[in-house]
């Protein structure tokens, strides 16, 4: 399969700059599988298509202001993303670093210094911090780390807020799990008291979700780890629904991906915590989820990739979902992170 297999036509407008107020007024585009049939609803009308016993799981990983702005010693502006902590007291990070190539020593507001030491793969560096009370300051001077198109001069302050999902509670994502931004907690309320089971596995979202495909041959992507953590309690009842024939609704793609890799030994679920490099693209069979709740994601992106296989997409035909964001794209949908939602059933 082919990177340009996945090319769609966007109008600029249409990607979302601020996220609709209420959460749960953003759109929603139902799909079915089996008919093909395309219905448009608000995503509050999502308690419509669900059924007493289905269980639907979110990722409850909170992301943290992890952007820093400062400068080179020779003045030049940079940009660092903190990606994970290295050391016990938080001074060594892995960290992306835009506006440097060489290490050298860079400098931000209250004096606070680090030295760029050593170049990892993927164009990564460990940067380290001069003090060790690194978490405070980012509540001060760091940004929540909005994605490159949604354009402003610097993130507002409703991001701290909206930039996260009302279930987050485990900090260590770098940009959030966009699916779930459509719930307020008066709609899940509405969920529960039709009899759906809502349970949390953790992902943190680091940049191997966000990072483009480069490879002209999907098949060479090489997707990063990142941290999971699936509780013996949801194993259990991810056991239980399987064997009771109940659906399994995956809260986005980085669910999907969690949920995908603790199904195996025994065809169960297995509980625990690790790391996942799981790359789902067109072709993949799907063991561990049946439905699946997701935004309108980028063309050269492993979201994307997922989405259509989930669909149905193949190697003959990859690109399954094409008519619906077509559609999608004619009535005026918002796309990407702050964008609307897909309900693929």
């Amino acid at each position: 399969m082919n990177l340009s297999d996945f090319q769609y036509d966007l109008p600029a407008g249409a990607i979302a700059q601020e996220p609709i107020n209420p959460r749960d007024h953003s759109r929603l585009l139902v799909l079915d599988r089996k008919s093909k049939t395309i219905v448009h609803k608000r995503f509050f009308d999502l308690v419509e298509f669900l059924r007493p016993g289905d269980l639907l799981v979110t990722n409850a990983t909170k992301v943290f202001p992890a952007r820093l702005r400062g400068k080179k010693v020779s003045g030049g502006k940079i940009e660092v993303l903190l990606l994970e902590s290295r050391s016990a007291d938080s001074k060594l990070w892995r960290a992306l670093v835009r506006g440097a190539t060489q290490s050298t020593a860079l400098v931000f507001p209250e004096n606070l210094t680090a030295t760029m030491d050593q170049r990892l793969e993927e164009g990564e560096w460990l940067v380290n911090f001069s003090h060790d009370s690194l978490r405070s300051y980012l509540e001060k001077h760091g940004e929540m780390p909005l994605p490159p198109y949604i354009k402003r001069p610097a993130p507002q302050a409703s991001d701290l807020d909206r930039y996260q999902t009302v279930y987050a509670e485990k900090e260590g994502a770098v940009a959030a799990p966009t699916a779930g931004f459509h719930f307020t907690p008066q709609l899940l309320e509405a969920i529960h008291a039709k009899g759906i089971t809502v349970r949390p596995v953790v992902l943190h979202v680091g940049w191997g979700t966000f990072r483009p495909v480069r490879t002209e041959k999907i098949e060479d992507h090489k997707m990063l780890s990142e941290t999971y953590e699936v509780s013996e309690v949801l194993a259990r009842e991810l056991n239980q629904a399987r064997q009771e024939g109940r659906r399994i609704i995956a809260v986005g793609t980085t669910v999907v991906r969690t949920l995908e890799t603790v199904y195996g030994q025994g065809n169960k679920f297995h509980s625990g915590r690790g790391e996942s490099n799981l790359f789902i693209y067109p072709g993949y069979k799907f063991k561990a989820v049946d439905a699946l709740i997701t935004n309108f994601h980028l063309p050269d992106s492993t979201p994307l990739l997922l989405a259509c296989a989930f669909y149905g997409g193949t190697p003959s035909t990859p690109f399954s979902l094409r008519s619906a964001y077509e559609e999608a794209i004619k009535e005026g949908y918002r796309f990407y992170s702050y964008g609307d939602a897909m309900f693929i059933q």
